[in-house]
């Protein structure tokens, strides 16, 4: 009984002591530290990267982070991509605080718009930003729309509606002049367009709107410190810890709430990039999507050409799968594609049905022409470099020659089956008698006739052959069992 008690008792105690601790931290009010989780982007703003800062967002929501950190370093990249980017950051449960670092680096193009949706823009010393406007595909440049990037309050491309319509009956010639072309209007299209998104993000987070437009329609650009003079970055800051030290106690707008920020002394968080994210950068790479393609097609052909290899037939899918993921994800011209397609199959017909180079160099022109459009991208670094075109353009021509060469030698050669092939062969009499008898080839036995003096077990040549009875004479002493025919060289 007394034992019972005596555990009763040492429990509570136990229980009491873990309670301690407890208790103080509830009376003195602790409260976790804050953390904040960094994302880093150095390189161009494509699928893996928008996908890695999509992701990272999201896990740091779950995990209780207080804020994002994206530092940021891009030269530009995928429209497509820059824009999953913003609406993940419009739609971010917690703050995210884009960060321009380290010290010389940039965020041009679509770093921009990025540093301009974020709750807050931060930039390190020494940084820049700008040169927003969109790349015209196809080489050349015209004016920019907007007379040089002035204010245009009523949004349109810059010039005076009145000239377009008022002036058209009187100044009919001077009109068709001036009147815009197609690539002209796809352009101011596009520029006008970025204006809107680039103003409206502006206006959201209540930064300088008007350089914005100017960074689009001028290509502007701006340093560190005159970003912050000019109301397009919100702070300056030497590293993470500093930044979160000085956007401590502000209260910015996180959907509809407005949050005050508490990061001072803040846990840091480094999320890189996984092995996934890394593969897909990698793959997504327009010069090592196409080569991947590529190798597949080249692979697929082997192996039909020769089946059963299975290597090549293995190799040649796995290839051509990955191709094709990377093509999924990229901004493809569905006209380039096809002329790749169209350009195989004629080099592929000229090899089996030959047509003088016909098919053959239409194949190879119509490869070249739609490898250089197969990408539909407003950002040169997502276009296939000119040299991967032409080294793989190259390469499928000299498999179509080798694969011509090797079946026009296939064409001239001899049969490799008849009785026609007998005749040069060397052969083994078996049993002989008054010029007639059996000799052996290969393992067959034919009826053979010739000289009465040959005697069994030996070489003859077989000279002639009628139905299933052959004409034998001795063989030569230097010809030996298994050489190929004798041929005249004259």
């Amino acid at each position: 009984m007394w034992f019972r008690a005596l555990w009763v008792v040492a429990l509570l105690a136990g229980l009491a002591l873990q309670a301690v601790p407890a208790a103080e931290d509830s009376a003195s009010g602790a409260d976790p530290p804050p953390r904040a989780t960094v994302l880093t982007v150095d390189g161009p703003i494509g699928p893996a990267s928008a996908g890695y800062i999509r992701d990272g967002i999201d896990e740091a929501a779950e995990n209780g982070a207080s804020i994002v950190v994206l530092r940021l370093n891009t030269p530009g990249g995928l429209s497509t991509s820059m824009r999953s980017i913003i609406d993940k950051i419009l739609a971010a449960p917690i703050p995210v605080a884009t960060y321009v670092a380290p010290r010389g680096a940039r965020a041009a193009s679509a770093g921009t718009y990025i540093l301009y949706a974020s709750h807050v823009a931060a930039m390190a010393p020494g940084t820049t930003l700008g040169a927003a406007t969109p790349v015209q595909m196809g080489g050349g440049s015209s004016p920019m729309p907007g007379g040089g990037g002035g204010e245009n309050p009523g949004g349109g491309n810059g010039e005076d509606p009145a000239k377009e319509d008022g002036q058209q009956g009187e100044e009919g010639e001077q009109t068709d002049e001036t009147a815009p072309s197609d690539g002209d209007a796809k352009r101011a299209k596009a520029v006008n367009d970025a204006v809107a998104y680039i103003r409206a993000l502006a206006d959201l987070r209540g930064r300088n709107a008007d350089w914005g437009e100017k960074a689009v329609r001028e290509a502007a650009t701006l340093t560190s410190d005159k970003a912050v003079e000019q109301n397009v970055a919100d702070l300056l800051a030497t590293d993470v810890a500093d930044l979160l030290a000085k956007i401590d106690g502000r209260t910015i707008e996180v959907g509809k709430q407005d949050v005050t920020l508490a990061t001072k002394d803040a846990q840091v968080t480094e999320k890189p990039m996984d092995w996934r994210d890394k593969l897909l950068a990698t793959i997504t790479d327009p010069n090592v999507a196409f080569i991947f393609m590529m190798v597949g097609v080249y692979g697929l052909i082997f192996e039909l050409s020769n089946p059963g290899a299975i290597v090549p037939g293995v190799l040649g899918v796995i290839c051509l799968l990955i191709g094709l993921y990377a093509l999924n994800v990229l901004p493809v011209s569905y006209a380039g594609l096809a002329l790749i397609l169209v350009g195989i199959a004629f080099m592929v017909g000229e090899a089996f049905a030959p047509s003088f180079g016909a098919l053959g160099l239409g194949g190879i022109a119509a490869f070249a022409l739609g490898a250089t459009m197969l990408f539909e991208t407003d950002s040169p670094y997502f276009e296939l470099s000119y040299w991967t075109v032409a080294g793989v353009t190259a390469t499928t021509g000299l498999i179509l020659v080798l694969l011509i060469g090797y079946l026009a030698r296939a064409q001239t050669r001899p049969l490799a089956t008849g009785r026609e092939t007998i005749v040069g062969t060397l052969a083994r009499v078996d049993e002989w008698s008054a010029g007639h008898g059996r000799v052996v080839i290969s393992g067959e036995y034919w009826n053979a006739r010739g000289p009465a003096d040959l005697e069994a077990g030996q070489q003859v040549r077989v000279t002639a052959a009628e139905g299933l009875t052959l004409t034998v004479e001795p063989a030569p002493p230097t010809q030996q069992p298994g050489e190929a025919p004798w041929q005249p060289t004259s």
